[in-house]
């Protein structure tokens, strides 16, 4: 078998070292397996809650070429931190034809098993969100003293030596021009051009833009009030600024910044704003079975369409065959969108989330890890029993050497036994957590099912997260729909 290996660590308390620990680890894994180690992928001061890591969607990309049929990393959460991120980015190196295999969390294609990998990442994104709550509340503290926070200030701002914010008198005068010429009447194409033309520039040194002109006639700091973590939550790895948080969740103090802008200025530019604002339905839709829907008379994938139809032109949200779609070699009808959702939902509820079925699967997922121990523990005596071998031989030689009988052989061996009490250290240790991460507890793991178990109450997104990790295709015919999970109602084998 040929392999590819992904390393990363990130800034929370990790250094270069962790990617060469990880390295060792995979190398000795390959040696052991007899896997052929082709190429290796590394991301430095990379968070795994995110999917913009250069080495990572390289690797990605590269599975579609046949050069590895496994990518191996160290531990899955090195691999994600984001359940939604994880499975999909598996589905993708499966669709190439490659497996993902964690050296410490070696786990098989069993039920049970793919259950105990999203418990397993679950728990390692539980910890992912809980340092950044951590992170969060220093940050709130200099927050709630009008202090800047990290990135990059606003255009019209610098940072002071304290963190408050100073104005830039410079580029004070750009902010204040494109809010006088906007309330003025003028449009976004002759801002541009004079802010260019008379020499300004962005707060990275480039050219202005419509949206860079769009977000500083809507910063409210221009007009004297800080404000702290007003952006939504990252989705899909990327922050977005257009989108706002709940009130509550805002910091908003009033002064607390210098201000740029007069209020009746903000006002005007405000009004002028909400009148132009488009109102053109937007409206999108979250196809939750994308990636596991097929049409039963030509196998090909099914796709989510929106479309206006007939006299009235009423809106109707399908799946349709995309081989109908494309070539027309198929007359499978489109299903709507809503009914075969509504479907797998039933399904789910029924043989996944109802209180029998997580009792059973409690039961066996608990008894695999168990199972999956018992060759941890055998390694964890066996290195503590070679361990303490090396210990006594470099006992007996320090012992020798403090009654006289030194020899220079002696150093060597020391030198030897000392490589090799590091390296069952190493070995143990990491043993050691292997058999913590595959240890959940029964508690644990319940919970970890009956979070998802209210599935009809969930927002679309958190439902297509959820479908992603318990179904594995989805078949639609003429007359019925056909649904394949990963586990059935008894907790067991794979069903529809």
């Amino acid at each position: 078998m040929k392999a590819a290996a992904y390393a990363r660590y990130s800034s929370d308390n990790q250094r270069e070292e962790s990617i060469e620990a990880q390295l060792r680890a995979i190398k000795e894994y390959c040696v052991k397996n007899n896997i052929q180690l082709v190429k290796i992928y590394t991301d430095e001061a990379k968070s795994a809650t995110t999917d913009n890591r250069p080495a990572f969607l390289q690797m990605i990309q590269d599975s579609a070429l046949g050069l590895f049929s496994a990518v191996i990393v160290h531990k899955l959460d090195r691999f994600s931190r984001d359940r939604y991120d994880s499975a999909f980015y598996k589905r993708q190196l499966k669709k190439n034809g490659v497996r993902l295999i964690s050296v410490l969390e070696n786990l098989d294609d069993s039920p049970e098993s793919i259950i105990l990998e999203s418990v397993l990442e679950g728990m390692a994104e539980y910890y992912s969100r809980n340092l950044a709550r951590e992170i969060m509340k220093g940050m709130k503290e200099t927050a709630l003293q009008c202090k800047h926070t990290g990135g990059i200030p606003p255009l019209g701002y610098d940072v002071g030596l304290d963190k408050t914010y100073i104005i830039n008198e410079h580029e004070a005068r750009a902010v204040r021009m494109i809010f006088e010429m906007y309330a003025a009447g003028k449009g976004y194409s002759d801002i541009i051009r004079a802010m260019n033309d008379s020499g300004f520039r962005t707060k990275t040194g480039r050219h202005f833009g419509k949206n860079s002109i769009h977000e500083i006639l809507r910063n409210e700091k221009y007009r004297g009030i800080y404000i702290y973590n007003r952006t939504a939550s990252k989705e899909a790895g990327k922050r977005n600024h257009h989108k706002s948080k709940s009130e509550d969740e805002i910091i908003r103090i009033e002064g607390g910044i210098p201000r740029i802008i007069d209020d009746e200025t903000w006002e005007r530019v405000q009004e002028r704003m909400k009148r132009n604002k488009k109102g053109v339905n937007s409206a999108k839709e979250t196809y939750l079975l994308s990636g596991l829907i097929y049409c039963g008379k030509c196998g090909g994938a099914m796709t989510g369409n929106r479309r206006h139809s007939g006299t009235t032109k009423n809106l109707y949200v399908n799946y349709e065959c995309s081989t109908r779609k494309r070539t027309k070699a198929c007359n499978m009808k489109s299903i709507s969108k809503d009914y075969v959702e509504n479907i797998v939902i039933e399904h789910l509820e029924k043989n996944v989330f109802s209180p029998e079925a997580i009792e059973k699967l409690v039961k066996k997922i608990s008894e695999y890890a168990a199972s999956r121990n018992v060759e941890i523990n055998r390694d964890i005596k066996l290195f503590t029993d070679q361990l303490a071998g090396v210990q006594t031989e470099i006992n007996n030689i320090v012992n020798a050497i403090a009654a006289g009988m030194f020899h220079p052989s002696m150093k060597e061996k020391m030198d030897e036994l000392e490589t090799k009490k590091a390296n069952l250290t190493i070995k143990l240790e990491e043993a050691k957590l292997q058999a913590q991460t595959h240890a959940p507890t029964e508690d644990m793991i319940r919970k970890y099912l009956q979070k998802d178990a209210d599935i009809r109450n969930k927002s679309p997104e958190e439902q297509k997260r959820i479908i992603q990790t318990y179904v594995k295709k989805i078949i639609v015919y003429d007359d019925k729909v056909d649904i394949d999970t990963i586990v059935t109602f008894d907790g067991g084998a794979d069903g529809t």
